[in-house]
């Protein structure tokens, strides 16, 4: 601490007690950081952290973590919502006592136990229901019970492998279970997110209060699903809904993170009651998946006939034990809150014991007794649907204070409680805990609830992430039923008196299998890598063209015009892109707008905001396989200020900066060579379009310069040549010289290369559509002459990459069934 005040010429240790007296002073004794005191060396290690990095500024604190978070890609979509929204992290973390979060992990080990023998029970025997432990009507009435899965026994013996549960904290410091998250824990990731940020922010706090890392668990998740698939060497993957899934990015990180691989259900198929990734490389084998998909909408022929994002035949293959699903469809059935009107009574039935992690106490309605206890106590209930589904009177399933209902709502229902009693519970009104945060520049106290993680290992005991993460809600209102959109989230730290040993998801070197092949990939991320490519050197086309009407970049003054039949030509170039319609004249005001329309067209014209957009839509489904700062670019808001000339200029750089980070940061794996086979193919295509409209028999110095510009081979040009511009010599640069990496020939090289690289699917040595289209190509340019090359020969190689694009697309970007039908498939 005392060189932080040497070199920064501030006291740290006398900023973080400021800061905890005038906490302690406004704050109710129930806080976690009052419950301390003012001597707790672990708060007081945090907040010292806190103010050596930021001194006595706490937004600036605030402002600092939530770029850490951003920097590090961490988002979030609200459901309905196109945009994501930024992680929102709190500068200050919860820190909890290793031997306080001890209890907690016992707890949460035993509920996941608890849970499981349920589950189990519930789709096999069914004693529990039988004997009268359970209402049948838990089972029959909720719409997570799935039928199909009744007596099918889960690869390894278990449906649940990874679960997260909502506790919170009660006043007097007791910690209890708010909800149970089965069907498809989401958080994780953001739990990570959560300390990866702090790290960068608080990086001393590591060491000062041996804080307990997150990769052992994370570790031990990969291994327990490895260990219930059947091959030793198993292939596994993450199955996400896709982008517009409120969690998607968090789920694009955690499996970069685990080394999962990202798939969608179109990525999949089963063939013989196995599961089968769809890759450039053919069908290959998927032992496990961890799925983040509503199990209704998995397979369609199992269960929701409807579902266009399952896996038809998924649940065959599972049944046959040929597939692990994290966690096992159905297993959803007990976050109902009805369930934990009972899971006391279950506990001790089925262990001997009590609930270490007590419920909210809840008070299911299907009873006819329980039913009029809540009745006769609303004002000192939250309502909540039985089965977390809509019901009669909650409308959209919200739970709600009945001290906060209108005598109208009072009255419908208890009206309903007459009908349909088994669609709601009666649940205590919880008052939460408070934690600080920074509000309007100080510390201040909110309420929050802890999300807790575990997972099975390999041995098939559970293993309890140590943390998680905290979420405080926006107002100090601390009941929970009062949590919602707008919260903080902050890192939750678990620390004790022994140091803890650095851990990594990475294998010691000496037992690694060294591979430099970076791993299957799927048809879908090829198909999308290929397109952005061709988006990004689209979009820079449809640039280059706008420059080239607003400002000739050889003349001495910027605002010069071209000729009015260059013009003409530049115009028709847009306008047979599809960028915006012909002007209706070639007056300046006329091309201005134009231009403007070309950049800034609507939907309904493929102008250069149009596919920006494509190309940031791709981004947004490529975030495994694309770095932070690739994405960043691609998600840069589009420019809306200055004139078009400078807005074109400043989309252009931008475009550059994508290109050099495929460039420069893309390894050469086969995703690289998709993403750069379509920036080729694409600039070939406009290349040849521009030769065609400006190297015609009759073309002016205007033309050719025109023409030199959007190829961007001006100075290679008038290097080589000293006396003016000349047809042959431009279509020679531009065309046919294998040199100029902007020119045709160039571009066809480079396509050959990457299709003799890629995967065929036989071995027979004889090439493939692709590959024959490409060496037709090579030939056609190899065999040309300058002089002699005419409209008809460029418009046959723009044919000809045509046809090529289409051919890799048939090959490699297959969809439907047509996998399952292609001859020489590939099955690993």
């Amino acid at each position: 601490m005392a060189s932080a005040v040497a070199d920064t010429g501030f006291d740290a240790a006398a900023i973080a007690a400021h800061w905890l007296t005038a906490y302690r002073a406004a704050t109710p004794a129930n806080d976690v950081l009052y419950a301390a005191g003012l001597d707790d060396p672990a708060w007081n290690a945090a907040l010292g952290e806190l103010a050596e990095r930021t001194g006595d500024d706490l937004t600036a604190a605030r402002e600092r973590a939530q770029r850490h978070a951003e920097d590090i890609g961490t988002g979030f979509r609200i459901a309905g919502e196109g945009e994501e929204r930024p992680w929102p992290l709190s500068p200050v973390p919860l820190l909890i006592a290793k031997r306080e979060w001890d209890g907690i992990v016992a707890g949460i080990a035993q509920r996941a136990n608890l849970l499981e023998s349920v589950i189990a029970d519930c789709y096999g025997a069914q004693t529990l229901v039988r004997g009268g432990s359970l209402p049948a009507t838990l089972l029959t009435g909720s719409p997570y019970f799935l039928r199909p899965m009744m007596g099918l026994e889960p690869p390894g013996g278990c449906h649940l492998h990874f679960v997260a549960f909502d506790l919170c904290r009660g006043p007097t410091g007791e910690w209890r279970v708010l909800a149970d998250h089965l069907r498809a824990p989401a958080g994780a990731g953001y739990a990570l997110e959560n300390r990866l940020a702090m790290a960068r922010m608080l990086g001393g706090l590591q060491n000062r209060l041996n804080i307990e890392r997150h990769a052992p668990f994370f570790a031990a998740f990969r291994e327990g699903v490895a260990a219930r698939c059947r091959r030793t060497d198993p292939r596994i993957a993450l199955l996400t809904p896709g982008r517009f899934n409120p969690s998607y990015a968090e789920q694009a990180h955690l499996a970069r993170y685990l080394g999962f691989l990202l798939v969608e259900g179109g990525d999949l198929a089963v063939l013989d009651d196995r599961l089968y990734l769809r890759t450039i490389a053919g069908l290959k084998r998927v032992d496990a998946l961890w799925r983040r998909v509503d199990p209704r909408l998995i397979d369609p022929l199992a269960f929701d006939s409807h579902s266009a994002i399952g896996v038809p035949g998924l649940i065959d293959a599972m049944a046959q034990g040929e597939v692990v699903i994290a966690n096992s469809p159905g297993s959803g059935l007990m976050e109902a809150p009805a369930f934990a009107a009972f899971l006391p009574r279950l506990c001790t039935r089925l262990t001997g014991e009590s609930l270490k992690l007590a419920n909210i106490a809840t008070w299911w309605c299907g009873q006819p007794r329980e039913c009029a206890e809540v009745a006769a106590d609303l004002d000192n209930m939250v309502i909540a649907p039985a089965f977390g589904v809509a019901t009669n009177v909650l409308g959209d399933g919200a739970a709600m204070l009945g001290s906060r209902m209108s005598a109208e709502m009072r009255a419908a229902l208890l009206a309903d409680f007459e009908r349909r009693p088994q669609d709601y519970v009666g649940q205590e009104v919880v008052h939460l805990s408070t934690m600080p945060v920074v509000a309007d520049g100080n510390l201040a106290a909110r309420p929050f609830t802890l999300r807790v993680f575990a997972a099975r290992a390999a041995d098939g005991h559970w293993h309890v992430l140590p943390g998680g993460f905290a979420q405080i809600g926006e107002h100090p209102d601390a009941r929970a039923a009062v949590m919602g959109e707008g919260n903080w989230s902050a890192d939750v730290v678990i620390h004790g008196d022994k140091a803890v040993a650095p851990v990594t998801l990475l294998q010691p070197s000496d037992t690694t299998q060294l591979r430099r092949n970076p791993g299957t990939l799927p048809s879908r991320v090829a198909d999308n890598l290929f397109w952005l490519g061709r988006y990004l050197e689209r979009g820079e086309a449809l640039l280059g063209v706008v420059r080239a009407l607003l400002g000739h970049s050889i003349s001495a003054d910027s605002g010069a015009a071209l000729a009015g039949d260059t013009v003409r030509r530049l115009v028709g170039l847009l306008v047979s892109a599809g960028a915006a319609p012909a002007p209706d004249s070639l007056s300046r005001a006329d091309l201005t707008r134009f231009a403007e329309a070309a950049m800034d067209s609507a939907d309904d014209w493929r102008g250069v905001r149009a596919i920006n957009r494509q190309a940031r839509a791709i981004g947004a489904v490529s975030r495994d396989r694309l770095s932070a700062d690739m994405i960043r670019l691609l998600d840069a808001p589009y420019p809306v200020r200055g004139s078009a000339l400078d807005r074109a200029g400043s989309l252009q750089r931008r475009y550059s900066a994508l290109a050099g980070q495929s460039a420069e940061h893309m390894g050469r794996t086969d995703a690289w060579r998709f993403h750069d086979l379509g920036r080729r193919v694409e600039r070939a295509l406009t290349t040849l379009s521009a030769l065609q409209a400006l190297a015609h028999p009759q073309a002016t110095s205007d033309d050719l310069s025109a023409l030199l510009d959007l190829a961007d081979s001006q100075i290679s040009y008038r290097q080589r040549y000293l006396t003016g511009m000349a047809r042959v010599p431009v279509l020679d640069l531009i065309a046919l010289d294998p040199g100029n990496p902007r020119g045709v020939a160039f571009q066809v090289a480079a396509i050959g290369a990457h299709l003799a690289a890629l995967p065929v699917l036989s071995d027979d040595g004889i090439a493939e559509p692709q590959q024959a289209l490409a060496a037709e190509l090579t030939a056609m340019v190899a065999t040309a002459q300058a002089a002699t090359l005419d409209l008809d020969a460029l418009f046959a190689m723009g044919r000809t990459l045509g046809d090529l694009s289409e051919a890799v697309a048939r090959r490699y970007f297959l969809h439907g069934s047509e996998p399952l039908r292609a001859a020489g498939l590939v099955v690993g």
